[in-house]
């Protein structure tokens, strides 16, 4: 097991990473350990944790902005945005339920892994949301990227660079988001019966439509119930009723819609948020695949009976593959089917011997490995923060 070092702040931090320097031994850097099966396992004995940077430090309501220290459960800052009747419009994604971790998500882990759910298709990512970091790097420096308001930069743009870094460029211990008002209401319409073809291509009518759809997901069917393909829409309740009608009009060569409430909406779109029941056995590898929406279901079909279960996310955008386990979790056949629908892959869930032997995100070229190696390195010179968790060292 290795020693866990939780600082109490940024001095803290500072003084955890520039020990790691003169004692050339590595750092794994967590928040509360609820992602701990995401990328590659860390090459480190000891971790660093950020649970005990916590608090939110500003609440503007007026200006649709929140920070607040990365060990701050996610929960926390989404209660307080609420009772402002303010929200995180990106709908951050919880791991939990697929790695059976407990704990609460925090907001650095949020960033780290740009953790965005089913409402990224309109709202933009997690990194879209953020506008300010505080970071401390592998060379035990504490800088401030970005602020309260969105602007242009030159040079790095650490904001973004943090987002999806997973701890490689230095430990987040701050982080500033722009926020949405809540909005008043929401429903869903579900088409049964569709298959995989035609219910991408009803997602991908729905949001070419003017109606603002904010969620559009396809169910294929499963433990005999009939495939779902869900589209929800948002806002206030007398706009909903307009736009529904329309979308029912818009969709009504697709099959007969039924209509979901607020909260069976609500429901819905938790389970796909949280991915986990959609997929069945937490044996199973998981994959992600990220690729055009028409060409989301020809990588399915090209794989066959290799997919134990899967469903579509964002318009068809993203793929959620489970498959039965195997000695590389079925990566030597899903990378090139997913190469040649010019899309990339992310191994989510493996053993932490399977994360350690294949590529868990998409094997870069070798222009763009070395621009990562590049840009990493003049962050963390010595190599100490989480040494191995995106991609295997090069020789």
């Amino acid at each position: 097991m290795t020693d866990i070092v939780a600082p109490l702040d940024e001095a803290g931090v500072e003084a955890t990473i520039r020990a790691a320097i003169a004692d050339q031994a590595p750092l794994a850097i967590r928040g509360s350990g609820t992602r701990s099966g995401l990328g590659r396992p860390a090459q480190a004995a000891r971790t660093l944790t950020t649970e005990r940077l916590s608090g939110i430090t500003l609440l503007e309501p007026s200006e649709l902005v929140v920070s607040a220290k990365a060990g701050t459960p996610v929960a926390e800052v989404e209660a307080a945005l609420a009772e402002k009747g303010q929200r995180l419009a990106f709908e951050p994604f919880d791991h939990r339920a697929l790695y059976g971790t407990e704990g609460e998500p925090t907001i650095g882990g949020l960033v780290a892994a740009n953790a965005s759910g089913p409402r990224r298709v309109i709202a933009g990512a997690a990194r879209d949301a953020l506008i300010g970091v505080r970071l401390t790097t592998g060379r035990g420096e504490t800088i401030r990227s970005g602020g309260r308001v969105m602007k242009n930069v030159t040079g790095y743009d650490i904001v973004k660079l943090a987002a999806g870094s997973h701890g490689t460029i230095g430990v987040i211990t701050e982080a500033t988001f722009k926020t949405l008002p809540l909005t008043e209401s929401e429903t869903t319409l579900v088409l049964e019966g569709l298959d995989d073809d035609a219910g991408v291509a009803a997602l991908c009518a729905a949001m070419g439509s003017p109606f603002e759809v904010t969620g559009a997901a396809h169910l294929p069917a499963r433990d005999g119930a009939a495939a779902r393909t869900c589209l929800r829409l948002e806002n206030f309740e007398s706009q909903l009723r307009y736009r529904s009608a329309a979308l029912v009009k818009l969709l009504r060569h697709s099959g007969e819609v039924t209509t979901l409430d607020v909260e069976p909406s609500r429901a819905l779109w938790r389970q796909v948020g949280e991915a986990a029941t959609l997929l069945g056995d937490r044996s199973r590898a998981v994959w992600r695949v990220s690729v055009a929406p028409t060409r989301a279901p020809g990588i399915v079909t090209a794989l066959g009976p290799l997919v134990a279960a899967h469903f579509y996310d964002w318009s068809g955008g993203l793929i959620w593959i489970a498959v039965e386990p195997s000695d590389d979790a079925g990566a030597g056949a899903i990378r090139p089917v997913v190469a040649e629908a010019r899309g990339h892959a992310t191994l989510i869930r493996a053993s932490a011997a399977i994360r350690a032997a294949v590529d868990v995100f998409e094997p870069q070229a070798q222009t763009l490995a070395r621009l990562t190696q590049a840009v990493t390195a003049s962050f963390d010179p010595a190599g100490v923060l989480n040494p191995g968790r995106m991609h295997a060292p090069r020789s």
